[in-house]
């Protein structure tokens, strides 16, 4: 059957094509939106049967790269589309991707379970597993089906008890005004000069916030006028992933971070979405955090390239070089910036 792949120009119904097909926050207008005011281009397909039915979406971030390579065309945690359709959708957009922008590549990192048969259809499409990863694919996936009591007793004990602790304390845990943001990217700035990584500039974030409007909640703790920590989230109708979050040496001493995300997750449950994505664990302090609220780890199908051009082996050898140059540079400007106080 021979699919069609349309751009897609209005920004509710692309969001309410994505929410139907249960996608990730990250395919929403407002990220793409966001994206392309801080140098990248977005094209946002829909792909239809020969009746007109739409059988799933694609939001395509594109960057221009140096020549020969022209760009990098990558789906952040999609394509999305009808049960048992998924990978006929993202062959139709693959198509489409070489003959309307000559990538050098299409890179993904779907929301799929690396386990599931969506996974292992990709090699037959002619993708490759990469070690040049966005998102990471091992993460810990909520089930906000259950209730707060079988959540709760899944977590370690002692974050049962700091929960329990953090929530004693006199602190106020709750939504975000924008007026107030400020003061997060303050406490986000000193969790980066502290852990050494690079952020973005202040613009980005408030962009997030502006774009993405309530599929943007961010969440912090206040003693009195002062965030002591945050947490930031994006959320579709069917997920909600962690962005950003931080704390103060104050926050971190009353333990906020623990009935925060607490705060968070509940109000997530409540709002009725049904999976909590912690976005990522790595070897390090933080994902140990993150491990002790549930016994369980998931893992996601990971970074998968469909070569478009003749020169992907190039790109694919000099991308790592290029990306460890650029982390570098964020960390040297990071540090810089903290020595002056900016």
């Amino acid at each position: 059957m021979t699919l069609r792949v349309t751009p897609c120009s209005d920004a509710a119904s692309w969001n309410e094509t994505v929410n139907r097909f249960s996608g990730h926050p990250q395919q929403l207008w407002g990220w793409g939106k966001t994206k392309a005011q801080h140098g990248w281009r977005v094209d946002r397909v829909l792909v239809t049967d020969e009746a007109g039915t739409v059988l799933g979406s694609a939001q395509v971030l594109l960057r221009a790269l140096p020549f020969p390579f022209r760009a990098l065309a990558y789906i952040p945690r999609g394509p999305q589309g009808l049960p048992g359709r998924e990978l006929d959708v993202l062959d139709a957009v693959g198509g489409y991707v070489k003959n309307t922008h000559h990538a050098v590549a299409l890179s993904i990192e779907p929301d799929w379970d690396a386990e599931g048969p969506l996974a292992a259809g990709l090699p037959g499409l002619g993708y490759r597993s990469s070690d040049n990863t966005i998102l990471i694919g091992r993460t810990l996936i909520l089930d906000l089906r259950r209730s707060l009591d079988e959540l709760s007793g899944d977590m370690s004990k002692k974050h049962r008890q700091y929960i329990r602790k953090s929530g004693r304390e006199d602190l106020d845990y709750r939504r975000v005004t924008r007026e107030e943001i400020a003061k997060c990217l303050a406490v986000y700035k000193l969790t980066a000069q502290r852990a050494n990584f690079g952020i973005h500039e202040d613009s980005y974030y408030l962009d997030i916030f502006d774009n993405l409007g309530e599929d943007s909640p961010v969440y912090a703790a206040f003693k009195g006028e002062d965030v002591v920590a945050f947490l930031w989230l994006s959320t579709s109708g069917y997920t909600s992933f962690e962005l950003y979050g931080g704390m103060t040496e104050e926050g971190e001493r009353l333990r906020a971070n623990y009935a925060l995300k607490w705060h968070a997750i509940s109000d997530m449950k409540e709002r009725g979405i049904t999976r909590y994505d912690f976005n990522g664990l790595l070897n390090d302090g933080v994902s140990k955090f993150k491990m002790g609220w549930a016994k369980h780890e998931d893992q996601l199908a990971g970074t998968w390239d469909k070569p478009l051009s003749p020169l992907y082996p190039l790109f694919s050898s000099a991308l790592p070089l290029a990306k460890s140059g650029m982390r570098k540079a964020r960390t040297l400007l990071a540090g810089l910036k903290g020595r002056l106080g900016r």
